[in-house]
Order: C-alpha cells, then sequence, then structure tokens
C-alpha cells in the first residue's frame, strides 16, 4: 500500500475503533469502506487491499461489496456527490427536466465528474423524500422542492466555492471524504443542526393528535 506513515497510522487508528464495534470482524467492512473513501476519496486499490488485510478476506471478496452499493466509489469522486431524484414522483414533477439543465450546466452525465473535480453527478432511484418532490441530494443532505432554476443556482453556488445549506439537516453541506467519514460511525459534533423533519413529514402525526387518534394496544 502507498498510504504514507502519518495516514497509516491514524488509518489503522480508526479501523481499530471499527472493527471493535463487532463480535464478528468481518461485518465491519462496511463502514471500513466509507473509511478509506474518507481519506481516498473513493474505494481505491489501496483502499480494498487495506480492508481485506484487516479483516481476512481476498481483495475479490472486497470488491465484491464495494461494487454492489451505489454509495462507494470506484473512481476519484468530486468534493461534492450531486443527486438528482428522477424516479417517478420526482420525475413527473419536474426531475427529468432538472436532470436535462443540470447535467447540460456542468457538462457531465450520470457517475461522470467535472474536470475541475467539485462535482460529481448521478441519477436517484428515490430519496424516500416524495413528500417534498422534486427532490435533489449533496453529499446526501436533502435539497427539497427543487426547480429548474434553484438547481442551477445549487451547483453555479458549488462550482463558484460557496457554502451550501440543505433544506433539512446540518446548517451546511461538507465534502464529500467528510461525509464518509460520518458514515463510517464518526460524530462530526453535528447531529443537532437544523431540522431533522420538515412540515410536510409531519402531516399525518399531527392530524392523529388533532382528531385524537390513538393506537391500538396488543
Amino acid at each position: 500500500m502507498t498510504y504514507d506513515e502519518s495516514t497509516a497510522k491514524q488509518l489503522a487508528k480508526d479501523a481499530a475503533d471499527i472493527v471493535g464495534r463487532y463480535p464478528v470482524k468481518r461485518s465491519a467492512l462496511l463502514p471500513l469502506l466509507h473509511l478509506v473513501q474518507s481519506v481516498d476519496g473513493y474505494v481505491s486499490p489501496d483502499g480494498i487491499q487495506f480492508c481485506a488485510e484487516l479483516l481476512d478476506l481476498t481483495s475479490a471478496e472486497v470488491s465484491a461489496v464495494a461494487t454492489f452499493y451505489t454509495q462507494y466509489k470506484r473512481r476519484p469522486n468530486g468534493t461534492y456527490q450531486v443527486g438528482v431524484c428522477t424516479n417517478t414522483l420526482c420525475a413527473v414533477m419536474g426531475g427529468d427536466e432538472i436532470w436535462r439543465r443540470v447535467s447540460e450546466r456542468v457538462g457531465v452525465g450520470h457517475d461522470e465528474s467535472t474536470a475541475d473535480g467539485k462535482i460529481s453527478l448521478e441519477r436517484l432511484e428515490c430519496n424516500a423524500a416524495c413528500d417534498y418532490a422534486p427532490v435533489m441530494m449533496v453529499n446526501w443532505e436533502f435539497f427539497d422542492n427543487m426547480t429548474p432554476e434553484t438547481a442551477l443556482q445549487l451547483v453555479d453556488d458549488i462550482l463558484a466555492g460557496k457554502d451550501i445549506v440543505p433544506t433539512r439537516g446540518a446548517d451546511k453541506v461538507v465534502s464529500f471524504k467528510e461525509t464518509s467519514r460520518v458514515l463510517a460511525g464518526f460524530d462530526d459534533g453535528r447531529a443537532d443542526e437544523g431540522i431533522s423533519a420538515g412540515a410536510s413529514s409531519l402531516v399525518g402525526i399531527e392530524t392523529a393528535k388533532q382528531q385524537g387518534w390513538k393506537g391500538q394496544d396488543k
């Protein structure tokens, strides 16, 4: 592996923390892949070898997992992973047009990155946020009720190096590497920032409260 001494030392320390969470160490593979992605910006050959040696797996076994899940990238990723939902509801609400306009603006298609490395673009299959369709995500933070115009402003802000603020969640979107470290299970101290659920998501429970509806005890 080609990690420098300092990086290798920190990586080993963090990996030991992750592996220690599981009674069977191979169960640590998914967060370990996020960890190496937080270092390399993607699941690199070095990262695959590191995980394989640590967990007594073959590189083929690690690669099989890394290629199954779309959150793991197999080539250098942009600082911001920009996803446009084009599943059914988002598509009919304008997601297809948002995708077309954004792709034209940044000059790349699905699973491609801009030359400056700032944006990697992808079509998303449902963000589980249909009450806010059409929806985009940047490093898996929500941008709700988007229009072609607001979508273009979003990518323009990213390209200009501005901080971007999601509709729900943290106070601003951090880099792909920083997000990957959180997904590996390391707290960044930002869990209580912003709102976790918007008004549209809470309509059902608010209606139940107003009507006095209660679940039945079994």
